[in-house]
């Protein structure tokens, strides 16, 4: 088990802010969620993807190697776990945890902390597993696709957790998404054949060693015989997809 969730990134996660640079579309609608709050927790921080550069931001982020990748000029981050956060209650305007909550050992607990320390919102970035199954990917990788939906938490237990009068929104993914997550790549299929950007996706540590070969396999050949584009072609100029992105916004 991983240091404060179910992925090892002290020892899988350099690479990451080459590969998940936050995409400024996304961003906009996480900052607009945070409304204005001048003092921001980010849990799960990474590093540091989504934080906003024009308030007070205090990070939350349990791997050395993940903190120590985050660009110069952002705000402090410290060592912590969402289930246990150093602060007092209703000691900041906002929080908000983006691709996160599913790594967690105990959400529950970990989202009662968020609504206790924010005086505001909570803004939570997360996926809906159901809508994973509409991906293209499902047929070359099915065991990814499974073990997304066994790690995704329902969204209604996320809106739960964070306040009353929980908001639950998609986000339009950009087809030139400059974040790295697996839908991000739904109409470019050949980025995907890149290991650097498997590597920043932590799904793919959670299938057998078997599973990632193959699927580079069968994507190259329908690439190559075109199988893919005549199933999928369309998505290479759709500008967005209404995937499994998703934010929940909750109140005090």
């Amino acid at each position: 088990m991983a240091v404060g969730g179910d992925y090892d990134y002290d020892s899988r996660g350099a690479g990451y802010a080459q590969q998940r640079r936050a995409d400024p579309r996304i961003a906009a609608h996480i900052h607009a969620a945070l409304g204005d709050a001048r003092t921001v927790l980010n849990v799960g921080a990474g590093a540091g993807s989504y934080e906003p550069t024009d308030r007070y931001v205090l990070a939350v982020e349990p791997s050395a190697v993940m903190r120590a990748q985050r660009p110069a000029g952002l705000g402090l981050a410290i060592e912590a776990v969402a289930e246990r956060l150093p602060l007092d209650d209703r000691s900041v305007d906002a929080v908000m945890a983006v691709a996160t909550v599913h790594q967690w050992p105990d959400m529950a607990r970990g989202l009662a902390e968020l609504r206790r320390v924010s005086r505001g919102p909570v803004v939570v970035v997360a996926f809906d597993g159901t809508a994973m199954e509409r991906f293209w990917l499902t047929a070359y990788a099915p065991e990814l696709i499974g073990a997304e939906l066994a790690r995704y938490p329902g969204l209604e237990a996320v809106a739960a957790g964070v306040g009353r009068d929980a908001e639950i929104r998609t986000v339009p993914i950009p087809l030139d998404c400059t974040d790295g997550f697996t839908e991000a790549f739904y109409g470019r299929p050949e980025r995907l054949l890149d290991p650097a950007v498997r590597r920043a996706q932590s799904s793919w540590g959670f299938v057998g060693p078997e599973v990632e070969p193959r699927f580079v396999e069968a994507l190259s050949a329908d690439l190559a015989s075109g199988a893919w584009d005549a199933r999928h072609g369309a998505l290479r100029t759709q500008a967005t997809y209404d995937g499994a992105l998703r934010i929940i916004v909750g109140h005090p």
